[in-house]
Order: C-alpha cells, then structure tokens, then sequence
C-alpha cells in the first residue's frame, strides 16, 4: 500500500448504488489491484482474465498519446443483451457477492457488476509489489503495449502475430492464467446469432478467445514486448486518461527511492519500465567516464526530483541530460542557457552568486551502438547536430546559433503546430545535450515548503524579487546584430497551399516582433487549447475567451511614438526564466544557535546531512535562498512573464507574499506613465488584463492553477473577474512610471 504511506491522499471509496444501476463493462484502472467490500445486499459479477475482450465492448488507444477509451454496454443491457449469445468457452467467470463479502479483481481483468438490489459498499484501488510494475508499464509512452494489456492479441497486426508465432514458445493447451478452469471447447455460436446485428460481434468474441489461447501471457516480460522503444517519458505526449500526471509520476518513483530504500530493486525495474531510466543511467555513466567524475552510487542512479528532463545529483555536482520536447528543443534550451552565462560572466551582477557555476556541457549520442561525447560551450554547430539539419545554412554565422534568438523564433513555429505534435528530426532521436553544474548544498524550496516558518517565507519572498530583478536589469543580445531577424516564418494550416500568410506585425522595435507573432498563433486556437485542457476552466468563459484577448495583440506593448517618428514600447524586453518555480528554488540550512567565533546574530552554514535527505536536527536549523535553479527554459519578452509562475506556484495565490515580492522586486513593468501611453483604452493601462492575457495565451495550462487555487472562481461569469480576484493587486503596484 505504497500510496497511503507516502501520502497520497485518501483512496477508500464508499459507493451507494441503486438497483440495476447502469455500470459499465471495464478494466481494473491502471492495473492496480482491487478491493470491493459488500456492506449491504447483493451484487452479480462476471469477470473476465487479462486479454479477452468481452463481447460487446471496443478498446480505442489514441496512436499519439496512447489515451484509452472503451466503448462497453452498461452492465444491465449486457447482461440482457450480449450474455446469451455466448459460447460456454466464452462465458465470464461467474459469482454472486453477498453482504460482507469481499471481492478480489487482479490487475488487469475485466469485469462487469449488477446490482440485484440497492447497495452500499466500499472499494479500494491499490498498488503493491505485485502489480507496481504493470502500473509503470502502463504509465509509459506509446499506445500498442496499453492496447496489448487490455486487449490482448486483438491490437496486433498480422506480422506482429507471426513474429509472436516465431519467437514464442507456448501451450497450445494452456489458457495462459492458472485460475481459469473452464473446459476448451469449439467455438460455437447459440440460436440468438440468426440476428443480423450481432453477427460481426460474436464473431469477434471468438477471435478474441482463439488469439488469447495462441500465447498471450499476463506477465510483465512479454507485455513489455510491446513498448515502443523509440518514445520516452520526458519528450513524449502524456496521456490524459493516466490517473496523474508526469510530474507527479517522476516524484512518486523519486519518494520510493528515498523513502523506501528496500524496495530499491522493484523500483528500479518500474522505473526502467516507464522512465527508461536504464538508459540514462548509461549515459550518465559515459559522462562521468568522459570527465573523469567518479561512478554514480547505487543511490545516485535514479533521475532526481520532478523536473520534466533526467537530473542526477552526484556528490559534488549535478548533472542534466536534456531530452524534453526532443532534439531540436533540447538544443536550443542547452544552447540559451550558455548564452545566457556567457552574459552573465561579462558583467557585473550580484545574480552570479546566486546560479550554480557550470563545471562542463556537450553532447552525448549515439554511434553504431556507442555512445560518445563531444564537448559544446554553445557556440557554433557541432557536426553531429549540422547532420541533424535542424538549422538554415544562413543561420550559421551567429555565435550562438542556438542562443534566444534562434530561440524565439523556434517557440514562434511551435506555436502554429497542432498539440502534441513531434519535434523530432528523423533519425536524430539519439542524440541528447547535456550540462555539468556544481551542486548546490541543501534542499529545494519545494522540500522544504510544509517546514518554513513565515519569516523565512519572507525572506525568501525578499530574496526572489531581489534575484529576478538582478535578472531582469541584464543585457540581453541584441536582435540587430542576428540573421533571425531577417528570418520569414510560417505556420502550418490546412489552406490550400498548407501554409497560412505570415502573421503581419505592425511597425514595433524589432525585439518584440517574435514575441507578438508567438502570441497571434497561440491565440488562433486559443478555445480548441482550452478546451483539450478542460478541467476546471467554466464553459462560460471558454466561449467569452475570444472577446477576452485582444484583437491587436500589440496593444499590451502600449506603444509610443518617440521623437524621431520610431514606434517604441512602454515595456523593456527583458531576460525571462520563464520557470521559477518550487523545484528550481534551492535554499541553505543556517544554526540558529550561536557560532564559534562569530555574534550569536550572526547564522553559520549548517551540516550538509541535509544535502543528502537527512532531516534529523532540523528543530535547530533556519533555512535561508541560496540558488535559482535551472535557466533552460530562458527567453525574453514581458517581465510580467516571471511573475507568473512565482505566485501562482511559489507563493499559491498568497497576496501577503506577492506584496512583499514586488516591494523587493523594485522595477517598472511600463518605463512611462499610463496617461501618457497611446492607442490603448483603460483595460490595457491594467496591469492585471495583461498579466490575465499571458496566463491565457501560455503555452502550459496556466489557467489549471488559478481554478485549483481559487475554487471559488469556478462560478466566475466573465474573465474580468478572475482577472481582478487573481492579478488585482498589480494594479496597486507603484513602481510603474
């Protein structure tokens, strides 16, 4: 019962059924186990062992994102319906559930329950150590496996049948699950099949018991067959019929590891099942070899924390391989990130001393069966990349051909590709960036939130406004001087030629041009992106959203025209971290009690037990901001941008924080008064409807945070009022001319 003990919320179901209730055919959700106590009266139940559909029911598993929905008559119409027409040999295992009785249902079976008479009971999903693998397994990309696991052999085309014949050894005699004792018999259909409409159907169900008798087998072994190798974890679309998401299931893999160190070696095949984490472990490895790094430890082999790339914490540095969003994301986050230091290294900034220093970067990929590695401080092309054609020969001339520019204008291309779509380059799917940094002693703030006392909140709030500010009073490149600029893009629509026109911008500075073409495409499907997220976004305002944003996405620059005729903007364009969130937030441990030779005010640096998840003496430790974390998701645009992520995720939508936040952030949003700003109208001198426009043109499910957070807002009927209960207090801030 890992769940409970690593608290995961409560998961004791009571139910109070009717009569005849009208339940569906399924299967056990995720492959966990299933308990279902009967508190009153009697319930009919049919069951049936992993792979064999029953009759009347259809599996669909989405090819892209390997979502699974059934299509299945409610229990009663099956009952009625579909059980007659079948064969002994096709028939359920059959029983009747009285009143105190408790029913098993293994991982993986369907089953279909009938209440005879009106019910109460009480049921429970769990994971335990023989069903954690297939609850792995199924949290894992790709769509054939999931298909396989509920469907046995019926997903599988004809040559995937035949290459099973061949390698796979099996009684012909043997039902494949020791629990199942009716008889082998010939198929055969009973009178009822004279209708016509069941033809098709019973027909079906025969195939379906003749494929589960060639070989299927309930074992992890030969489900894993069915992985696609090619998609991982972290660049692959996540499925939205999983009952959490990757976030989630890389920190549930990373609290077992730690919490549960005896439970290290089923861990680890879970996680090799669904993270791949056998693979990263390999490059790592590689790394370490490569730069003369002591080996991983057995405890440092598995990926650390929730962050959506492969980061391992090794004694004195940290190590990240960069995989999401695929090759040519990957790259330009690697490639922005050292541009970005190299930035920073040429002035002088109290920022660098609060970044972890960076030991080493490249590139490790995969050759013939080998992995090698080749060095990359972000400048240039390295060959193994200048391959992958990933950029235009023209492009080739900037120093950091992957640096924000070239950024910018990648994020801008992606914004007109459909959800989910693959970034991918053909035949670069082996090839992963990589950075070195020192290791940062202590914890992140996200181990540390439930612990702090509020004068710690405080100072770390005091902390984040002076660091992003630091950041944002840095120089960023100048667009003039890069070929991008001079770069036309265009988005992928079904029109007849297949492309759209170029979105037109009007006369602005040259630096917010990407930055306002991104937005345009984002808003073009902004209510299909609304709706795909669902949840607790209100209908209502899903259909106001269009007359929400503006029509001219270049009024929230508040432009002006200067002297000399040049159109400016009232906002300064500015680095962006874009993901200053909990995890990328890491804080030192202080003694409170007095230091040998220094003033009992004066806090010393804490034992490092903490360093590696000892959190004994904490009674006695003051915990103090050291670190922003993670710049690979760096851009530059509005700085309202950074404000997001901080209060929504850091502070939870807390105003107390947010206003100490923004007295220690100390810069402006606009550079000239809202009086004096043109072309505008009174929403745009609202520094809320511009903060409100972001959230809902971002390219995360922003919105998820701010329903969760302000449940109250579920009954919002316009976006003016989430845009005054959530960002309001924007609008009070000074420091704006």
């Amino acid at each position: 019962m890992y769940l409970k003990k690593l608290n995961f919320g409560t998961y004791f179901i009571k139910c109070v059924f009717s009569i005849h209730l009208i339940h569906q055919l399924s299967c056990i959700n995720f492959f966990t186990l299933y308990h279902f106590l009967m508190v009153e009266i009697t319930d009919r139940w049919a069951l049936y062992p992993p792979g064999r559909v029953p009759l009347g029911v259809t599996v669909h598993v989405n090819e892209d994102d390997g979502d699974v929905t059934i299509d299945t008559p409610s229990s009663l119409q099956w009952w009625l319906d579909f059980y007659p027409l079948l064969a002994d040999e096709d028939k359920p295992i059959e029983c009747t559930q009285l009143p105190g009785e408790t029913i098993f249902v293994p991982s993986g079976w369907w089953h279909c329950v009938l209440n005879l008479e009106p019910t109460v009971a009480v049921t429970q999903n769990f994971v335990n150590s023989k069903n954690f693998e297939y609850v792995c397994l199924d949290m894992a990309p790709g769509y054939r496996h999931k298909g396989v696991c509920r469907a046995g052999l019926l997903p599988l085309d004809d040559s995937s049948l035949e290459d099973l014949k061949m390698n796979m050894d099996y009684d012909k005699d043997d039902l494949s699950y020791a629990d199942l004792t009716r008889k082998e018999k010939r198929i055969r259909v009973q009178e009822p099949i004279a209708d016509p409409r069941y033809t098709t159907t019973a027909n079906g169900v025969s195939k379906s018991y003749d494929l589960w008798k060639q070989g299927f087998s309930y074992d992890i072994e030969f489900l894993a067959m069915y992985l696609d190798k090619e998609r991982n974890h972290y660049s692959s679309p996540w499925s939205s019929s999983n009952s959490i998401g990757p976030r989630e299931m890389r920190e549930w893999l990373s609290k077992l590891w730690v919490g549960r160190p005896e439970l290290r070696e089923l861990v680890w095949k879970g996680a090799c099942i669904a993270l791949q984490a056998d693979k990263w472990l390999d490059c790592l490895e590689e790394i370490c070899a490569f730069h003369n790094f002591p080996s991983p430890t057995a405890d440092e082999k598995l990926p650390f924390g929730t962050g959506s790339n492969p980061v391992y914490l090794l004694a004195d540095c940290a190590i990240k391989i960069l995989v999401e969003g695929g090759l040519e994301a990957a790259m330009y986050a690697l490639g922005t990130e050292l541009e970005f230091y190299s930035v920073l290294s040429k002035v002088n900034s109290p920022l660098k001393n609060h970044v972890p220093e960076v030991l080493a970067s490249g590139i490790i990929y995969l050759d013939n069966g080998a992995l090698k590695i080749v060095p990359w401080d972000g400048k240039g092309v390295p060959i193994v990349i200048g391959n992958c054609n990933l950029i235009l020969e023209n492009w080739k001339e900037d120093d950091f051909v992957f640096g924000v520019w070239g950024k910018k204008h990648f994020e801008c291309r992606q914004a007109g590709m459909p959800m989910n779509e693959p970034i991918n380059s053909a035949g670069c799917t082996s090839i992963w960036p990589f950075i070195i940094t020192r290791r940062c002693k202590g914890k992140i703030f996200a181990q540390l939130r439930d612990m702090l006392s509020w004068e710690e909140m405080l100072n770390l709030t005091s902390f984040l406004g002076e660091q992003l500010r630091n950041l944002h009073l840095l120089p960023y490149p100048s667009s003039k001087n890069s070929s991008f600029s001079d770069i036309k893009l265009k988005v992928k629509l079904p029109f007849a030629d297949g492309y759209m026109e170029d979105i037109p911008t009007p006369e602005i500075p040259e630096e917010w041009k990407v930055f306002i073409r991104t937005l345009c495409r984002r808003k073009m499907n902004v209510t299909n992106r609304l709706e795909n997220w669902g949840g607790t976004i209100p209908r209502t305002l899903i259909e106001k959203v269009d007359d929400y944003i503006p029509d001219d996405l270049t009024k929230l620059l508040n432009t002006f025209q200067a002297e000399n005729g040049t159109n400016k903007s009232c906002k300064p364009c500015s680095w962006i971290h874009s993901d200053i969130m909990d995890d990328n937030v890491h804080m030192e441990p202080y003694r409170i009690s007095t230091c040998s030779g220094g003033p009992a005010s004066d806090p010393c640096l804490a034992d490092n037990d903490c360093a590696v998840g000892n959190d004994h003496g904490n009674a006695d430790k003051s915990w103090c901001p050291s670190h922003i974390l993670d710049f690979s998701n760096l851009s530059s645009g509005d700085r309202i941008y950074d404000v997001i992520p901080i209060y929504l995720d850091i502070f939870r939508g807390d105003s107390s924080l947010f206003k100490q936040f923004l007295e220690s952030y100390r810069l402006p949003f606009l550079t000239r008064n809202q009086e004096e700003v043109i072309d505008g109208g009174d929403r745009f001198e609202r520094l809320s409807y511009h903060a409100m426009c972001y959230c809902i043109l971002h390219e995360e499910n922003i919105l998820g945070s701010i329903f969760s957070i302000w449940k109250e807002l579920g009954m919002a009927k316009s976006w003016e009022e989430v845009e005054l209960t959530v960002w309001g207090e924007l609008n009070n801030y000074k420091c704006v001319s």
